[in-house]
Formats: C-alpha cells, sequence, structure tokens
C-alpha cells in the first residue's frame, strides 16, 4: 500500500495549486498517508504546554457526536497535559456533512471561542461533489481565520464500509481527497483513521462488519479480532479507541513542528466558497397566521435546543412562510420526523412538487434542510414555502413499525413543519 506521497506527486500537487486561486481546481485522486503535519498545531500545543485553558471543537456527523474518539481524545489531552484545563466543545450532528457545517459554524463553534478544531466530514461527504465539498470546507477555514488567526485546524479522516477499495490501492476515498487538496493549501493538518483501520484488516486485525454464514446467521468475531461495527460506519467502542491512538500518535508527533503564530488567510482556492454562508433566524413578518414559537425549555424545542435555539412549527395545510433574499442560495433548517408533512417550494413564481419532510429514517425527528434555491444568479429572489394538504407515502417505515409491539398510527400522522433558521448564500430583504 503506498503511505508516503512520492516527490514528484508533491512536486506536481504544488505546482497545481500555485493555479488554484485563478478557477476552481480539478480533482484528481491523492495518495493517503495516516497524517500530515503541514502548518501544524504550533498554537493550541504551546497553551497546553504552558498550562492555559484550552478549548477544542468537535465538528462533524454522527462518528463524532457518539460516546467515542472524541470524548477519549479530549481525556488524552487531559491526561496528557494535566496542568491545562482542556474544556470540551461538542459541535456534531448525526447525518449531516460540511454543506450544512458551513451555515452552522458560526452558532455551534466560532462563538464558543475554540483553540482548536477538529473537522470530520469526510464519511457524510462521501458521494458529494469535490467543487461543493471544496465550497463547504473552505468556507469553514475561512471563517475560522476570520474570526481568529491563531485558532488551528486539523481535519480527520474516518472509515465506513466502501472506502477500503480506494485506501487499498493507497489513494484516499475522493471525499478526504478533496480535503486533503484544500488542507494542503492552506497548511492544515490532517489525521487519516480511516487508513489505519484498512492497514488492520489487511493484517487480519480487524473485520469491517460481523462475519456471517451464507444463509446470514450472524457468526462470532474470531478471537484476538477487533469488530470494526456492526454498520459498516458507526465504529465500536475499540475502534473508536484505535481512532484515538491515531490521533494521539499524530498529535506527539506533531509537537516539535511549528511556533505559534497566526495563520495565513491566502487567496481563496475556490472563488465562490461558501464562507458567507449564515443561518437567519425567522421573524414574525415571515409566518402566516398559523406558526407558532415552540418553548426551548420544553419538549420538541428543548430536544433541539442546542442546535436550533429557536424553532416554529405549523401543523395545518396552507401555513406558509414568505420572504425574500438578495444572493445566490438559500435552505430552511428543519426537522424530519414521523408526523411530517410536505412542502411545496415556490421561487420566483415557480413552484416545486411537494417536497417530504419525512424519510425512511423517520421513526423519530431529526434535523434537516430543505433545499430552496442554489446557483442562483446573485439578485433579489422571492420564496414562499407552503405547507401541501396531501400526507407524504409513509409505508416506508409504517409496513416494518405496524408489526412491533406498541405501534400507534396516530405518531405517523399529520402534515407539520418544524422550522429553525433559514441558510443564506445572501441577505434577507426585509419589508
Amino acid at each position: 500500500m503506498t503511505r508516503i506521497l512520492s516527490l514528484g506527486v508533491a512536486l506536481m500537487l504544488t505546482l497545481t495549486l500555485n493555479t488554484l486561486a485563478a478557477e476552481p481546481p480539478k480533482y484528481e485522486p491523492v495518495p493517503a498517508k495516516l497524517f500530515q503535519t503541514r502548518g501544524g498545531l504550533g498554537n493550541v500545543l504551546a497553551k497546553l504546554q504552558a498550562g492555559k485553558e484550552v478549548r477544542i471543537a468537535y465538528f462533524g456527523g454522527s462518528i463524532t457526536a457518539a460516546n467515542g474518539w472524541r470524548p477519549k481524545t479530549t481525556k488524552w489531552f487531559q491526561d496528557t497535559f494535566p496542568g491545562a484545563k482542556v474544556v470540551e466543545i461538542n459541535a456534531a450532528i448525526g447525518g449531516t456533512g460540511s454543506d450544512l457545517g458551513v451555515y452552522r459554524y458560526e452558532q455551534d463553534v466560532l462563538r464558543h471561542k475554540p483553540d482548536l478544531v477538529f473537522v470530520e466530514f469526510s464519511v457524510n461527504d462521501g458521494g458529494a461533489d469535490p467543487l461543493n465539498i471544496w465550497r463547504a470546507m473552505e468556507g469553514i477555514v475561512r471563517k475560522t481565520w476570520q474570526a481568529d488567526p491563531s485558532t488551528d485546524l486539523c481535519f480527520v479522516y474516518t472509515f465506513r464500509v466502501g472506502y477500503e477499495k480506494d485506501l487499498l490501492k493507497g489513494m484516499c476515498p475522493q471525499a478526504a481527497g478533496a480535503d486533503e487538496i484544500l488542507a494542503e493549501y492552506y497548511g492544515i493538518p490532517s489525521i487519516n483513521m480511516a487508513l489505519r483501520t484498512v492497514q488492520l484488516a489487511e493484517e487480519g486485525k480487524l473485520i469491517y462488519v460481523p462475519p456471517k454464514e451464507a444463509a446470514g446467521t450472524v457468526q462470532p468475531t474470531p478471537e484476538g479480532v477487533m469488530l470494526f461495527s456492526t454498520d459498516g460506519v458507526h465504529p465500536l467502542d475499540a475502534p473508536h479507541q484505535m481512532y484515538t491512538d491515531v490521533i494521539a500518535d499524530a498529535l506527539r508527533q506533531m509537537q516539535p513542528a511549528p511556533k505559534p503564530g497566526a495563520h495565513e488567510l491566502k487567496a481563496p482556492m475556490v472563488a465562490d466558497n461558501w464562507e458567507t454562508a449564515k443561518m437567519v433566524f425567522l421573524e414574525p413578518w415571515m409566518l402566516s397566521p398559523g406558526w407558532t414559537r415552540l418553548d426551548p425549555t420544553k419538549g420538541m424545542g428543548a430536544s433541539f435546543a442546542k442546535y436550533m435555539p429557536q424553532m416554529w412549527e405549523a401543523l395545518r395545510p396552507g401555513d406558509k412562510i414568505q420572504f425574500r433574499f438578495r444572493g445566490t442560495g438559500a435552505k430552511l433548517y428543519d426537522i424530519l420526523g414521523p408526523d411530517g408533512g410536505q412542502a411545496v417550494v415556490t421561487v420566483d413564481g415557480k413552484a416545486s412538487d411537494p417536497r417530504p419532510r419525512f424519510d425512511s429514517y423517520c421513526t423519530y425527528h431529526r434535523l434537516a434542510t430543505l433545499g430552496i434555491a442554489s446557483g442562483m444568479e446573485d439578485k433579489v429572489h422571492e420564496v414562499t414555502v407552503e405547507i401541501h394538504p396531501e400526507q407524504p407515502n409513509r409505508s416506508i417505515v409504517t409496513d416494518k413499525e405496524k408489526t412491533k409491539p406498541g405501534y400507534d398510527p396516530r405518531k405517523y400522522d399529520g402534515t407539520a413543519m418544524r422550522v429553525g433558521a433559514i441558510l443564506l448564500l445572501g441577505d434577507i430583504v426585509a419589508p
């Protein structure tokens, strides 16, 4: 397996990067390496060594949200630097990628004034266009250093089944490869736990999912072998510890690296990156009379208050959100759930088909986004989002759930919409 960037590949990458600011780069596969020091983590390591308070943010999806590598890595910092006060900022939301992350970054990360941000989106960004990955991830980078150029960043790459195809060839999966190109451009360190996962599998020390007989019966994991997951994505405790060990080893080797100093915010790699992405809370003038603001200390309002400090609910067909914005893109930050309805989105007079706020995972409520407009001309656009009278087809969930004890069909009845904010590439035009 290729583990080291050859001088030729590194030179080619450098030459390519010299032209990136002029036009979007073309994605080319990138060799995988366990870690890349690049500009290092000099600022946060200096504060840790000096025994100061250090605030570490973990920004990603469900792999980071889990009780796994995130708290284990925080504990490693606390044990390794006992004189410092290490504060953890958990800013991970399951099932979300950098395309939401860039909009929620100020609220969920930057307002907490982190000294270090681990960014983990390489699994949830899998399948995304590299250009959109760059737009979102570069937006995150530039927001960070515009807020505080002393904040250190570190990209981390986790594993899912399927990524071994590229990693066995010594190459990064596409999402991690796109991140690596951006990391090289800005001098951001990166740590590739996915590569170590595949290395252990090749050494016969790890299996990705439980072994099964031909009939599908699950078999015990062989003695002395680490079982990575039950679903091919979400690590069990031992592989979470392995992730932490890879991070710890990389950080130990980075300690003698570059000294503290401000990070350089050079010309953008992608001119139309999403550094201006913002979250705008709904205001009463945008809403028809059927909308109610939920109490953030009770019920569903409390369940999502950490990431959605304002939540508005409407239950009846015909209830609307209406606003105008000047810019190139907009989404709603909303909730999918068992009682979710359908929304018709009208932009500049053109209406969409009904858009379900329900999917195959909706046995519970969770954060999501409803796309409104993207790649639009930078001008004023008029938007209406209206609850459709027909409910979505729920059989993809109810056909399974109705055979289980305690099934209540009323749980899956409704035309609800719950919205926390507008996600904008642009600005609201006030009435």
